[in-house]
């Protein structure tokens, strides 16, 4: 209780140094700094007459006021989930929070006990500094990297909230004899040549990527041998290696990605020239110009106050949106795509409310129903204008009051190509609108598994004769997809065969012997079964169970199929097919409500409770729309209709 009272007061009194002032832009001196904690004294000490580490020790001292952590005790139940699901590869992600609930409990944000760095050890900033001059010293490509770069990309001992642990002689021991035949290659002496090596060991590391981990504090260096996490974490576990062999590493992400609701994170690393270049989770090293491009707007994380970023707010900061405050990044937007990186231009006439000269406005993009910033300016006096944003993404433009975000602008789209602006203007007049699915196929993996399948009939069980029925081109875009075969022939046998890298991912399919599909075949229930200690789970047989919600998870990527031994030859004229799914699909007897967003709200259409697996809606021409599922089903994301189809942003 004591502890947690001094670490309380601690951070209070840093927020109040911080934002008591924050008129004024106060920003804490060395002074104020050690004048916390005058144990840090003891780091200036020992670097006395060493000009660059004390250089270094400096940098970090001056920026602990805008970094906390957590106590690992408080953070035990949430890293528990991390780790099962990581080194437990037998783990669901349901699982694995299963486990760690049962265990430790339930992790709370908001009684978790946030501790300043200001009360960090002298010792643990000593052995940090040492082990990255360490590095700096001995690696050959070390004279290539930048004072700059080594403050910012190789120096700090955390990367952002995460519990503090020492970490660079553990992973340097560990990674550095990766590096062995390559030192003293004339090609060494180039951090990107060394990058490309070590990525390339690396990512025969097995990974365990789920979405579902969601975003909560950083899990910190045992991300490094836990390798499981979401697209963060993986970036987090890169970064620690990198950096604890001396190479520039960091994180570059979208703080939302523009065609997703969450944002999104991965890293960066330096050539000999200071040239950026990307990397994303096992993939190879990327020029900036091959990264893919749903984005508005790109950062890249710093371990220093951004200032220059600071010093153009002209209010109070307690008015300014919290990501805003106190910038740990830069802007890079035009580093990625110098081309489609536009001055975006928004005149006032297009706004649905008023907003003030000395206002800041915020570029927000889509989170399910809500508008989250981006990025933020001051209005000019006939217009509000953004610089270096890229299109093909829907925006709006929000001001920040009393802690809400209020949306100022209807949601318009930038086009990439051209630079356009187009405004989602509810209009009058009303169009019916035929809806499938409430979100985007593209981003689902398991629709997608689905291209390359194939249905076969055989007189034979193990299919060593067979004919191909129908071959799947395109995602399936609704819950039950018909295959209509008019030249019927008979067979005994029937599958669905998965193609190579699909897993065989299929939830239900149901062969017909007529044409309009009244009666659907049965039979014994024959495929590959999943392998000893695999997923029993999703079993093949779930694909004629009648449920779309369970599926088949074939244990290898290719080889599985799931059939009907059918007992005598049959004709089939009929296939109907539903992918696995995460129930975005309009599924019979669940609840649904359609909104349409005007003057910066969301207005429902009305509730429907489908008996099919579509809707039909009258909705304002020209409105973005958004689909709710009060039932089930996490995602959804907005769209609009085009050409008689769904669109989604």
């Amino acid at each position: 209780m004591k502890r947690h009272s001094l670490n309380l007061l601690c951070l209070l009194m840093i927020l109040a140094m911080l934002m008591g002032c924050s008129r004024r832009h106060y920003r804490p001196s060395l002074r104020d700094v050690l004048k916390h904690n005058p144990a840090l004294e003891q780091v200036l000490e020992k670097y006395k007459g060493d000009s660059l580490k004390t250089e270094a020790a400096e940098f970090l001292l001056m920026n602990l006021p805008y970094y906390y952590s957590y106590s690992e005790k408080d953070m035990e139940a949430y890293l528990k989930v991390h780790e099962y699901y990581g080194v437990g590869k037998w783990y669901s992600v349901q699982q694995a929070q299963d486990s760690a609930m049962r265990q430790y409990g339930t992790y709370n944000a908001i009684t978790t006990n946030k501790i300043s760095d200001l009360t960090i050890s002298p010792e643990f900033l000593i052995e940090n500094i040492d082990w990255a001059f360490k590095v700096r010293e001995e690696q050959p490509w070390s004279k290539n990297v930048s004072w700059e770069d080594f403050c910012e990309y190789i120096l700090p001992y955390r990367i952002k909230d995460e519990c503090l642990k020492p970490w660079r002689e553990k992973l340097y021991n560990k990674y550095n004899p990766m590096l062995d035949d390559i030192r003293d290659l004339p090609e060494a002496e180039d951090p990107l040549f060394v990058s490309r090596v070590l990525i390339d060991s690396i990512s025969r590391e097995e990974s365990r990527f789920s979405s579902l981990l969601g975003y909560g504090p950083h899990i910190g260096p045992d991300v490094v041998d836990w390798v499981s996490g979401n697209c963060r974490e993986l970036t987090d576990r890169l970064i620690y290696i990198f950096r604890a062999l001396g190479l520039p590493c960091g994180c570059d992400y979208m703080p939302l990605r523009g065609d997703l609701n969450v944002a999104h994170y991965w890293n960066f690393v330096l050539d000999k020239e200071g040239t950026s270049y990307c990397m994303y989770e096992k993939q190879a090293i990327k020029t900036m110009e091959d990264f893919f491009d749903c984005r508005a707007k790109i950062y890249r994380q710093t371990f220093s106050l951004n200032k220059e970023e600071q010093d153009r707010i002209r209010c109070d900061l307690r008015k300014v949106y919290p990501n805003f405050r106190y910038p740990m990044y830069k802007d890079i937007t035009r580093m990625y795509s110098d081309v489609f990186a536009r001055t975006l231009t928004v005149p006032r006439e297009e706004l649905i409310s008023e907003i003030r000269m000395n206002e800041i406005v915020y570029l927000c993009s889509s989170s399910h129903m809500k508008w989250l910033p981006v990025a933020w300016t001051y209005p000019d006096r006939d217009s509000i204008t953004f610089n270096d944003v890229q299109g093909r993404v829907i925006l709006c433009l929000a001001v920040y009051r009393d802690g809400e975000l209020i949306p100022v602008s209807e949601p318009f789209e930038l086009n990439k190509e051209t630079g356009n602006v187009h405004y989602y203007h509810a209009a009058d007049t009303l169009e019916d609108v035929k809806l499938l699915n409430k979100y985007h196929q593209f981003y689902e993996s398991f629709p997608q598994r689905m291209v390359g399948g194939t249905f076969e009939g055989s007189d034979y069980a193990d299919f060593r004769v067979k004919d191909t029925l129908h071959i799947i081109t395109e995602p399936p875009l609704r819950m039950y997809n018909v295959v209509k075969l008019p030249d019927a022939k008979k067979y005994r046998y029937v599958r669905y065969h998965g193609p190579a890298e699909a897993y065989c991912n299929v939830a239900e399919v149901s062969f017909y012997s007529d044409i309009d599909g009244n009666e659907y075949l049965t039979g014994d229930i024959i495929g590959t079964p999943n392998g000893e200690g695999g997923d029993k789970e999703h079993d093949y047989k779930n694909v004629y169970d009648g449920n779309p919600s369970t599926s088949f998870n074939y244990d290898l990527p290719y080889g599985g199929w799931s059939g009907l031994d059918l007992k005598r030859e049959q004709p089939i004229s009929r296939i109907v097919y539903t992918a696995r799914n995460r129930e975005n699909y309009i599924n019979a007897g669940d609840t649904y409500e359609l909104f349409y967003s005007y003057a910066g709200q969301w207005h429902s259409v009305g509730i429907q409770i489908p008996t099919g697996d579509s809707l039909v809606y009258s909705v304002p021409k020209g409105a973005l729309l958004y689909l709710k599922n009060h039932a089930g089903g996490v995602e959804e994301r907005i769209f609009d209709y085009h050409e008689g189809l769904q669109r989604y942003w």
